[in-house]
């Protein structure tokens, strides 16, 4: 709504309670909504409900709300799980209120809008599938950050706030997770714990007004994943689902089809979690090339890999390493696992370069994957066969598997 006689339109405040409509969902675990002339990002909502919400931040070009009293619920809506879950409390979890199969679907309508969006990709259907190894959308994280109160109490943050929330028990977490909440931590400002896959929980205390940073259990998580046992430092990245590592894998190999004998580069590789297995794929006459530039990660690697002769480990950040002159063609695959911005425009034309049959690309974050499918279509690559995975039940995150493969006809700009 404009003010009469103008082009203003009538302002909005923080606390203003408004009576909206709810509109279709949008990428971050909000659903849009409008009033007076703006638009609106509300959580705690479904498409199809009226309610009423209350404005929490105001903005030039954004107004965010949350959904305080459903007038006209959903059939999707269900009773959230966790207590700390809703407005104004935790801001991990956007989609207890919804069912589980709706809330895949609703990722799904997410990752179909960001390729219409930002790739100009129309009537691209990705199913969102479960992973194996959580409790109906529950106690599936096996690795938590937790934030620490003055009182030393273990919580999370509160939606787009420094305030630490303490919690009782969080849900999405496994049980061995919990155990962190039964102790107190004063002057601590992290608590970090990871479970293994035997189960062993790990805890690590850290903070300028702590006693010294502290630790119990291992140093070095233990992870089962297709039978192959890793040995993780629990500052390294790995997938928080206990079922995630697993499921990328498999997906990985699926959609790539490495085989005996081919040579693959594992960008961003982390503690080389793919490397491993693509290792196996090609044998003893191929070669995988890993790059990765944490050097915690790359220890992570040597320790878990140092047995395959065909796995060249690279500490070295990305571009730096892609500029290098090589060969083009003598790379068969590239997976390319990039940080939640994506790979970009100077990445995407170094892979371009070498020619690879194929590129898989593990996104967890579908806005940047659509982004770089558009780039990489300037360099003669275009999407191929895609999966994608609930690997962040009850949130708004998703994980996306995707192959990028030569448009016919059209050579890659090198």
């Amino acid at each position: 709504m404009r003010e009469p006689g103008t082009d203003r339109l009538l302002p909005l405040a923080v606390g203003d309670v408004l009576e909206v409509t709810i509109g279709q969902v949008a990428h971050g675990g909000h659903f849009i909504a409008h009033a007076h002339g703006r638009t609106l990002f509300v959580r705690h909502a479904i498409t199809g409900e009226t309610a009423r919400v209350k404005i929490t931040e105001v903005r030039a070009k954004m107004v965010r709300a949350d959904a305080i009293e459903i007038l006209v619920p959903s059939p999707d809506r269900v009773n959230a799980p966790c207590v700390f879950a809703g407005p104004g409390l935790c801001g991990g979890c956007d989609f207890q209120h919804i069912a589980l199969t709706r809330q895949r679907e609703l990722k799904q309508q997410v990752v179909q809008d960001a390729f219409r969006r930002h790739a100009g990709l129309a009537d691209i259907e990705i199913p969102v599938v479960p992973v194996a190894g959580d409790n109906d959308g529950l106690e599936w994280r096996t690795r938590v950050r937790w934030g620490v109160d003055r009182s030393g109490k273990a919580g999370f943050h509160i939606f787009r706030s420094s305030e630490i929330l303490p919690v009782t028990k969080c849900v999405i977490a496994t049980q061995g997770q919990n155990a962190v909440l039964e102790d107190t931590y004063g002057g601590a400002q992290e608590v970090r714990s990871a479970e293994g896959s035997d189960g062993t929980v790990s805890i690590w205390v850290s903070g300028s007004g702590a006693t010294g940073s502290r630790s119990t259990g291992e140093r070095r998580v233990i992870q089962e994943v297709l039978g192959r046992r890793w040995q993780v430092d629990p500052a390294s990245f790995w997938q928080g689902h206990v079922g995630a590592p697993g499921a990328l894998v498999q997906a990985v190999l699926d959609l790539g089809r490495p085989i005996s004998g081919e040579t693959w580069w594992d960008l961003y590789s982390g503690v080389g979690l793919f490397s491993g297995y693509l290792s196996a794929a090609v044998g003893p006459t191929g070669k995988v090339v890993a790059v990765e530039g944490s050097a915690r990660s790359v220890r992570d690697a040597r320790r878990n890999l140092h047995r395959e002769r065909n796995i060249e480990l690279v500490e070295r950040e990305m571009g730096n390493w892609l500029g290098a002159p090589s060969e083009p063609g003598a790379v068969s695959g590239i997976v390319l696992d990039p940080p939640r911005t994506g790979a970009g425009p100077l990445v995407a034309a170094q892979i371009a370069a070498q020619k690879p049959r194929v590129v898989v690309y593990v996104a967890c974050d579908p806005v940047a994957l659509a982004r770089d499918v558009a780039i990489f279509a300037n360099f003669g690559y275009r999407l191929g066969p895609a999966l994608a995975f609930d690997n962040f039940p009850m949130t708004h995150h998703v994980e996306v598997v995707a192959t990028l493969v030569p448009i016919k006809g059209l050579d890659p700009i090198s």
